[in-house]
């Protein structure tokens, strides 16, 4: 997993930085093959903006959070972004489950 992390009208401190990557470790867990996060973080005032673009396998998903504190909005982007992945990662399991069906109905038995 590559990580690339940007600050829009705010500096990315070693702590920011080191917050983010521990935290996208999380989505790790979801693909076997490796993967790229772009994460943008910004200041939209009075709030924080996380955004994240996430590359695998040819798919690209991208999710924005806002929140008055920036860990907070990582926090919301983070959740958002499993979600998108979850329910990603479900589709193709169900479209290989479809898949095997049909082979059993074609097949003769």
């Amino acid at each position: 997993m590559r990580i690339e992390i940007y600050g829009q009208q705010i500096e990315i401190t070693a702590a920011l930085r080191d917050y983010v990557e521990a935290k996208f470790t999380r989505l790790q867990r979801h693909f076997e093959q490796p993967f790229e996060v772009r994460a943008q973080l910004g200041l939209d005032k009075p709030d924080h903006r996380a955004e994240a673009t996430i590359t695998c396998a040819g798919r690209t998903f991208h999710a924005d959070a806002a929140a008055v504190d920036m860990y907070a909005a990582i926090d919301l982007l983070l959740d958002k972004l499993d979600r998108l992945l979850l329910k990603h990662k479900s589709k193709q399991v169900d479209q290989q489950r479809r898949g095997e069906s049909l082979a059993r109905i074609v097949e003769p038995g």
